[in-house]
């Protein structure tokens, strides 16, 4: 409380050994907790899919997760009563849990930690935010990767590129982000901060998670700064 610092703690005896995925607890969810909690999960998927310690059943899972929350949060999200879309966000979570609980994830959730812990941001509405901003950043390094969860989502087009495609994605999200009422751009974020912020999340994710790509101070505060108002 004193120090305002939000980081992660890991160790495999903090995987729970069962989930109960139960739709009708979460039928009561305000539409505001529905699409951040749902772009958490897809923020689960999509670092666990482009990190390097990604595998073949954590590529599985997070490919399951991308789909399912492409096809069903915007329905969750405007029609809360709608259970069997609340079923399918429901696995798909699972799924992306068990994506990133093994594979990790990375800087969206480094600077979202880092933030939420500063100033008591919600930890979906700062991964929501952060995530194409990230995605950007690594630019052509993980195209591939992009690519192959923008077919899954069923974003790209005939003919495409894997960089048409991995464009297309950053874009689907983006776009998702809009239709859940999730603004481009974090409010809050002091300029005296960046310092701590960018020295926090830096070592939380370096040596901690697997990433696609070792990011700087300089890199840290550029991306920093475009998620400020």
């Amino acid at each position: 409380m004193k120090t305002h610092d939000k980081y992660a703690v890991t160790d495999p005896k903090l995987r729970p050994r069962y989930a109960v995925l139960d739709p009708e607890l979460t039928l009561g969810l305000p539409p505001k907790i529905t699409s951040t909690t749902g772009m958490d999960a897809l923020t689960h998927a999509v670092e666990a899919y482009i990190n390097r310690g990604n595998t073949k059943f954590t590529a599985e899972c997070a490919r399951k997760a991308v789909k399912m929350i492409f096809d069903n949060l915007e329905t969750a999200y405007t029609n809360g009563s709608d259970i069997a879309a609340r079923e399918q966000m429901l696995i798909a979570s699972n799924y992306a849990d068990l994506a990133f609980t093994r594979a990790y994830v990375g800087y969206v959730h480094a600077i979202a930690h880092t933030i939420g812990g500063l100033y008591n941001t919600p930890h979906g509405l700062a991964n929501a935010i952060i995530l194409p901003y990230i995605l950007e950043f690594y630019g052509d390094i993980i195209h591939k990767r992009l690519a192959e969860l923008a077919d899954v989502a069923g974003v790209t087009k005939p003919g495409q590129t894997d960089d048409e495609k991995a464009l297309a994605f950053i874009a689907a999200i983006k776009e998702l982000n809009r239709k859940l009422g999730i603004p481009e751009r974090l409010e809050g974020i002091k300029e005296a901060d960046i310092p701590l912020l960018i020295e926090r999340a830096l070592k939380e994710a370096n040596p901690q998670y697997p990433v696609p790509y070792i990011m700087n101070k300089k890199e840290c505060e550029a991306v920093i700064r475009r998620l400020m108002v």
